[in-house]
């Protein structure tokens, strides 16, 4: 019998292109039967966030973070180039010219393929964000669900 290989991710970063790594390299290690895990944390969880606005009962710093953050994976900038948004713009004009999958589609697929898409607890309380707000795929942990996972991980990325 052979072992299962396992894969995990700490998406910390809330750039598009950071992201599209991410998810680019858990869709290849999910294609190759590796059990998948992205951790999304800080401005990572931006990637999870539905692109719809959620009423939802906040305080006054809860609701700056939520209006100051992007909405969905889809309105994240760039590290780098990210010229007051025409850099996104740009890089994802490139990207349909060249058939290649936007975040948002990677990040169905790697729900397709069961990648275990983890919102930080933690985190959320912290920024104030609620469950109804992100992707209705994505599970929920703190420090300990990350680490039960990368402690049998082959693979274990930063991001």
């Amino acid at each position: 019998m052979t072992e299962q290989k396992k894969t995990t991710i700490v998406l910390f970063s809330g750039d598009y292109d950071k992201a599209m790594a991410a998810y680019i390299i858990a869709n290849g290690a999910a294609a190759y039967d590796h059990e998948v895990t992205i951790f999304h944390t800080f401005w990572g969880l931006n990637a999870l966030r539905k692109d719809e606005p959620i009423q939802s009962k906040k305080g006054i710093l809860e609701k700056l973070f939520g209006k100051m953050m992007p909405r969905g994976a889809d309105k994240m900038g760039l590290s780098q180039m990210n010229f007051a948004g025409m850099g996104p713009k740009m890089i994802k004009r490139v990207m349909k010219k060249h058939s290649a999958m936007s975040l948002p589609q990677l990040i169905d697929l790697a729900a397709e393929q069961d990648v275990k898409l983890i919102a930080c607890t933690m985190t959320m309380d912290l920024l104030g964000l609620g469950q109804e707000e992100l992707l209705d795929e994505v599970e929920y942990g703190g420090v300990a669900a990350y680490l039960g996972e990368a402690q049998e991980g082959r693979v274990n990325l930063f991001i």
